[in-house]
């Protein structure tokens, strides 16, 4: 029996020590949509980061479709140890308060880990309407009621959503133009098919420089930097903002020592001065928010975008 005891004493401090070095083998980083896109630039700089501190490989799993459901069901049904990730965006709220069938439940079946960075979402316009500015394409909308075309990668979409959100608190009418992907609403747009697009400053950037677009507001709570000349929605519209912001989540159930230690890894990803310049060449903000203030994001997003759903009668499925 003493022998027994002895051994049994011996195993404790072997297997604390095992269970503090999290992560022992590669986690598997899902991201909902195609690679190339800002979300996946930032998505595989962040696993970079991750991948340095831990010692371990992040792996960048691309799994898009079905407006994110696909990518966030594996995560929400994988095992819940800290070695399947989700890598996020608003898609996250919109589904959930926009589609009527889910295969999990977005608040329970997944844990809030960091929010990383966030994109505020730039309108632009082509250059043959008779507008240049933000003034003149709420009146164009106004006196125009579904004459103008504003296209965006698909319905249920941040853009499109966004977008949605604008009508309802400018009192304007505009008729929605769903694509199978940002890169071909923006190129009808520089073609002059559509009119107008809620886009990102990384893909649109090139083409307001060479004139091609017209850059007439950003979606943030500041003007832009590399645009200041540019106003924001909310200089119009107190208190309007939209934001495309990414972050991390785990399935539910996952120790909270680990999602503490993903979360403080995070923090110190977008705080050094490498990703800080990576993140400002795309006019990307980072954040670094913890669990707490992740999960209270996701709750006020759900809430407004039911409100907005009921307000513009909008359905996904």
């Amino acid at each position: 029996m003493r022998r027994v005891l002895l051994a049994l004493l011996l195993a404790l401090p072997f297997t604390t020590v095992a269970r503090a070095e999290y992560p022992e083998r590669p986690i598997r980083l899902i991201v909902p949509f195609p690679a190339g896109g800002v979300t996946d630039v930032v998505a595989r700089l962040t696993a970079e980061r991750l991948s340095a501190e831990f010692g371990q490989p992040v792996i960048v799993d691309n799994k898009a479709g079905a407006g994110g459901v696909i990518a966030t069901e594996i995560v929400a049904k994988a095992p819940a140890d800290g070695y399947t990730i989700l890598f996020t965006t608003p898609n996250h709220t919109i589904n959930a308060a926009l589609r009527r069938a889910m295969p999990f439940d977005t608040e329970k079946d997944l844990t809030p880990i960091a929010v990383i960075g966030q994109v505020p979402m730039l309108l632009v316009s082509h250059p043959s309407l008779p507008f240049r500015d933000y003034e003149g394409f709420v009146a164009y909308a106004r006196q125009n009621p579904g004459k103008l075309n504003v296209s965006h990668a698909g319905n249920g979409t941040l853009p499109h959503i966004t977008m949605e959100l604008l009508q309802v608190k400018e009192r304007m009418r505009a008729t929605h133009v769903p694509y199978r992907g940002a890169a071909p609403a923006l190129a009808d747009l520089v073609a002059g098919q559509v009119q107008a697009k809620l886009d990102t400053y990384t893909t649109s950037a090139q083409f307001v420089a060479d004139k091609r677009l017209n850059a007439l507001a950003v979606t943030s709570d500041r003007r832009l930097k590399q645009l200041p000349g540019v106003p924001t929605v909310m200089e119009s519209v107190p208190g309007f903002e939209g934001y495309l912001w990414m972050g991390l989540l785990a399935p539910a159930g996952t120790p909270q020592s680990v999602i503490d230690r993903l979360a403080a890894a995070a923090k110190r990803a977008v705080k050094r001065p490498d990703v800080q310049a990576r993140f400002d060449k795309d006019a990307v903000e980072p954040v670094g928010t913890g669990p707490a203030a992740f999960k209270a994001l996701i709750a006020r997003e759900i809430a407004q975008w039911r409100e907005l759903a009921k307000q513009a009668d909008i359905k996904l499925d």
